[in-house]
């Protein structure tokens, strides 16, 4: 077996490409993805004739130079798009909330549309009745600020 592996590292270059593959399907990150990429590179090598020690350097610059350039812009490109295809929690940001109960930086209760929703200020204490602005969603609940004034625009 083994010196079957030694005469045929393609072999092990394509397993750790479809292990890399089924890694990124479970943690969809882009990482291992980019360590994919790598494998195949050391696949390549292998195809090209190269050393073991050549095959494993084109892994290792391949999979660096992907994650170091390729990753960053393809995450921002997943991240990319109209407002209408944002998620659930980042269509609340900048949404107006009612204050229901007083709102403190330890605590309240606003409504976001329809939904109550568990709140602290990060800016003072609002009264019931006020409206707000949430600035951003920790966990379940909605942080916000008091909403500016006609003027203050």
């Amino acid at each position: 077996m083994f010196e079957w592996l030694a005469e045929n590292w393609w072999a092990l270059w394509l397993t750790a490409f479809l292990a890399f593959a089924v890694v990124e399907m479970l943690t969809l990150d882009l990482f291992f993805i980019m360590l994919g990429g790598g494998a195949l590179a050391g696949l390549v090598a292998d195809f090209a004739g190269a050393d073991l020690w050549l095959q494993i350097v084109a892994f290792c610059v391949v999979s660096l130079l992907m994650i170091g350039f390729v990753r960053p812009v393809a995450l921002k490109h997943l991240r990319k798009g109209p407002a209408d295809q944002r998620s659930n929690i980042e269509r609340l940001i900048g949404e107006t909330a009612l204050v229901m109960e007083a709102v403190s930086a330890s605590g309240g209760l606003v409504k976001i549309g329809g939904d109550v929703w568990s709140a602290r200020s990060v800016s003072g204490v609002l009264a019931p009745g006020q409206h707000a602005v949430v600035s951003a969603i920790d966990g379940a609940t909605a942080v916000v600020t008091p909403e500016p004034e006609a003027g203050d625009q």
